[in-house]
């Protein structure tokens, strides 16, 4: 599979893709927050820096968006190159 963009488009695209204080997270902040539950965000000291964190209860959440994991995955799965693991 190749890359349709040039170096210069695929790198503008990238940049507009936002890491942090989506709508989804601020969705699930805004609602988790309503219902009293505290948490720190984007904790750096933790792998992966979780979205949010409940050193309390020892939980970290991961809001990930459906365009890297999995949007409309039945529609492009047949085009993945064979060294890409299929999980149907």
């Amino acid at each position: 599979m190749t890359d349709d963009m040039t170096v210069e488009q695929r790198s503008r695209t990238m940049s507009r893709i936002r890491a942090r204080d989506t709508a989804p997270e601020l969705t699930i902040r805004r609602l988790l927050h309503a219902r009293g539950l505290r948490y720190r965000i984007h904790v750096v000291d933790l792998p992966g820096r979780p979205d949010l964190v409940f050193r309390r209860a020892k939980v970290v959440v991961f809001i990930d968006g459906d365009f890297w994991h999995g949007w409309q995955f039945n529609r492009w799965k047949d085009g993945l190159a064979p060294y890409w693991p299929r999980q149907d």
